[in-house]
C-alpha cells in the first residue's frame, strides 16, 4: 500500500464509460467501483457515469502509478488532453474489473471500450504535478 498525501484542491472528477451490447451493465459498474469507490454512480442506458468532488477518488490510480512507475504515461496523456481547467484520460475496462487501472493511450486498447476519466479543477497544473508524483 501506497502512502498518498492528497493535495487540499477542488477537483470534479467525471467518469464516463460505455456498455457495449455485449456486455453486463452490472459487471461494467463493478469495473468503475473498482478503480473508483469514493464516486457516485449512475446507470444509463449504454453509459454509466460517476462523479466525485474529493481528489481520495484517484487513490487507486495513484497508487497504480506509483507501483508501476507509469507518471510518464499519466503526465503524458494529462497534458496533451488539457483544454484550459480540463483535462482526461482512458483506463482499460476489462483491466479495471479486476481491480488493476491501466492507462491507455488509444481508445483501442480497452476492446470493449476504455474508460473515460475527466478531470476539471481552477489548480488542474496542481493535480497533474501530484498524480506525476
Amino acid at each position: 500500500m501506497v502512502r498518498m498525501k492528497i493535495p487540499n484542491i477542488n477537483c470534479k472528477i467525471e467518469i464516463v464509460c460505455p456498455v457495449t451490447l455485449s456486455e453486463d451493465s452490472d459487471k461494467v459498474i463493478q469495473a468503475v467501483s473498482n478503480i473508483f469507490p469514493h464516486s457516485t454512480i449512475n446507470n444509463e442506458i449504454f453509459l454509466i457515469k460517476a462523479q466525485s468532488n474529493e481528489l481520495r477518488s484517484l487513490e487507486k490510480i495513484y497508487e497504480s502509478i506509483v507501483f508501476t512507475r507509469s507518471q510518464k504515461s499519466y503526465t503524458r496523456n494529462l497534458e496533451n488532453n488539457l483544454d484550459g481547467n480540463t483535462t482526461w484520460f482512458l483506463l482499460n475496462k476489462q483491466a479495471a474489473f479486476v481491480d488493476q487501472a491501466v492507462i491507455c493511450d488509444e481508445a483501442e486498447e480497452s476492446p470493449l471500450g476504455p474508460i473515460k476519466v475527466i478531470l476539471n479543477s481552477s489548480n488542474i497544473d496542481g493535480i497533474i504535478d501530484w498524480i506525476s508524483c
